[in-house]
């Protein structure tokens, strides 16, 4: 059988352009995880419904697990290792999952938190439904969804400079 002709491809990842060579099937959150040695989005279902693999791609949220690497030609984009604030602080939403006990086993947090990034761009104060709707693709095994959307409403009260008061139970 003859070996799939290899293409080159380059687009900026986390603010660093890089370039490889792939076959046109390889899916790009192989190129970003075995290429790019970035292993924060994680390889879950490969259909689209976990989220694990979210990552910001053109200011979108994309799963990189159905979208193939050549897709990604010139494409601006970040990862969870692009999240962290430039003097590798943690950003706001980081520091939200770690201070609302936004996570227990880890695996669904990196595709939450790039997720839950794009979600404060596009509505900086979002409710709790705006919140729930909105990390709706993304999947976690482990908890009830309630500390990821405190997480995120703590963010978005540090992202506009107000106080994060917890809703009366």
């Amino acid at each position: 059988m003859a070996q799939a002709k290899k293409t080159q491809v380059s687009m900026t990842v986390n603010g660093q352009p890089v370039e490889g060579l792939v076959e046109p099937r390889t899916l790009l959150i192989h190129f970003i995880r075995e290429n790019l040695q970035l292993t924060g989005p994680h390889i879950g279902c490969e259909t689209t419904h976990c989220g694990a693999c979210t990552i910001d791609m053109n200011g979108m949220s994309v799963k990189s697990c159905t979208v193939f690497a050549v897709q990604a030609e010139g494409a601006e984009i970040t990862t969870i290792e692009g999240i962290a604030n430039p003097d590798g602080t943690l950003s706001a939403l980081q520091e939200g999952f770690r201070m609302m006990h936004g996570l227990q086993c880890g695996f669904c947090t990196p595709g939450m938190i790039t997720r839950a990034h794009r979600l404060l761009q596009e509505n900086p104060n979002p409710t709790e439904d705006e919140i729930r709707f909105g990390i709706a693709g993304n999947l976690c095994r482990c908890t009830g969804y309630q500390n990821i959307v405190r997480a995120i409403q703590y963010a978005a009260a540090k992202l506009n400079g107000t106080e994060f008061k917890e809703a009366a139970e």
